[in-house]
């Protein structure tokens, strides 16, 4: 018994600690048995594992002076690959998927894998995986480590990098599209920009040649590589007489010059209900009901009945249906570029992948699928890639700026267009575009 405590007491060290005490016991050992070494008053010392009710208070070590075990297995996901496909590929037999699915129902990191992402397999001396983690980009990986036989847990790493600002901005020849991307945009910015303006203009109908448009967006780089990620901090189309113009204010949302709204009012709750009873609220440090474990609960969960109508919370597109052994059948909305809501264990969909939806709209029917405790809807509001607090966020709840707001708003409106401005005329003397 106590040799099973301290087998799973070893596979809960990080993999370097693990790696230093194997090192220093070896030191030690050969200290003892070197030829004319002392051994003071012949004793042995046995280096104790803590057991499980005592805790583990390990120094703080700097992962640049600890050598980084490399992984076992690496493997880019091609076009076509299945999760089962590519984990028996690596010896990962079912079992041990939906172990790692259990842990994935945290962040649903594995229903988003597509070609180009890398896997990393780190494996135990007998062959057994220890470590799994999908690297999106250098900004953004995910790692499930072993903490018992048969139990993962999830990490999700998030790297906040370097954030540099730059212009991109043309003429429009054809559509705004095709010139957008031909200027260095990408299809998700142009995505982002469409939706800004969709009620303000037809861009297939309205937009002419020679119409113009600037944006200031901020790309993200770690030690100098880019990583892929953006924000658009700006944006101004001129078309003919008319001016388009959306400003990224420091609550998250987009504004015109006017200070009105671009977005309209997200629900605080996804549902025809004003107060619906919560069963279990956002906590990170939640034990879960089922495992009796302390893994996060990213979400709200609402005591529905099965076939509630759950509600769109905001305008947006739906990115993903899916169905997941234990989130069960889910649908996951992106709004603008840096909100998206999640909506777990549902019971029918109502909406399709890639449909756009606004505030309100009937998306699906409450259910109880996958691991659930009872009839539930399980709701999430993620920011700028982050679980976040839905009931209590800082979200777009209303349709124009407040008076206190406003001057500060239009500071930031002034200093935009400056750095336009600048743009412009360093690309009309051949400077190229403007970085801060």
């Amino acid at each position: 018994m106590r040799n099973a405590v301290l087998t799973r007491v070893w596979r809960q060290l990080p993999q370097r600690h693990r790696q230093i005490i194997l090192a220093s016991s070896v030191v030690m050992l050969a200290s003892a048995m070197w030829p004319g070494s002392t051994v003071i008053g012949h004793q042995r010392q046995m280096l104790e594992l803590p057991t499980l009710e005592t805790s583990v208070n390990l120094p703080e070590f700097n992962d640049e002076s600890v050598p980084q075990i490399p992984p076992n297995y690496q493997y880019q996901i091609q076009t076509g690959d299945t999760l089962s496909a590519v984990f028996s590929e690596f010896n990962v037999n079912q079992q041990l998927m939906y172990q790692i699915l259990e842990a994935d129902m945290d962040v649903l990191a594995l229903d988003t894998l597509q070609p180009g992402h890398e896997l990393k397999f780190w494996l135990d001396a007998d062959g057994q995986l220890e470590r799994l983690e999908i690297a999106f980009n250098i900004a953004e990986q995910v790692i499930y480590s072993r903490v018992e036989e048969d139990v993962f847990e999830v990490e999700r790493l998030i790297h906040d990098g370097q954030w540099e600002t730059e212009t991109v901005h043309g003429e429009i020849h054809g559509s705004l599209y095709v010139s957008g991307q031909r200027a260095g945009l990408t299809a998700a910015e142009l995505d982002q920009i469409n939706r800004l303006f969709e009620d303000k203009i037809n861009f297939a109908r309205e937009l002419r040649a020679g119409d113009r448009f600037e944006v200031l967006r901020s790309v993200q780089s770690i030690d100098q590589q880019k990583t892929g990620n953006s924000n658009i901090e700006a944006v101004r189309i001129f078309n003919r007489s008319k001016e388009l113009n959306a400003y990224l204010f420091s609550d998250g949302n987009y504004y015109d010059s006017n200070g009105d709204s671009l977005a309209r009012a997200f629900m605080r709750i996804p549902l025809n209900q004003s107060a619906p009873r919560i069963s279990s609220g956002f906590n990170p440090r939640r034990k879960h009901p089922v495992t009796g474990r302390i893994s996060p609960h990213n979400g709200t969960d609402f005591a529905v009945p099965i076939g509630t109508p759950v509600l769109a919370a905001g305008d947006g597109v739906v990115t993903r249906i899916e169905n997941h052994p234990y989130a069960g059948k889910y649908i996951v909305i992106q709004h603008g570029g840096q909100y998206r809501t999640r909506y777990l264990h549902l019971n029918s969909f109502n909406v399709r992948k890639g449909q756009r939806v606004a505030r309100g709209d009937v998306i699906a029917q409450s259910g109880n699928t996958g691991r659930s405790t009872g009839p539930h809807l399980h709701y999430e509001l993620h920011i700028n890639g982050r679980p976040v607090n839905a009931m209590r966020a800082n979200i777009p709840m209303a349709s124009s700026l407040d008076q206190a707001q406003r001057s500060e708003f239009a500071q930031l409106v002034e200093q935009r267009n400056n750095v336009f401005e600048q743009a412009i005329l360093a690309a009309a003397s051949g400077e190229g575009a403007t970085r801060s």
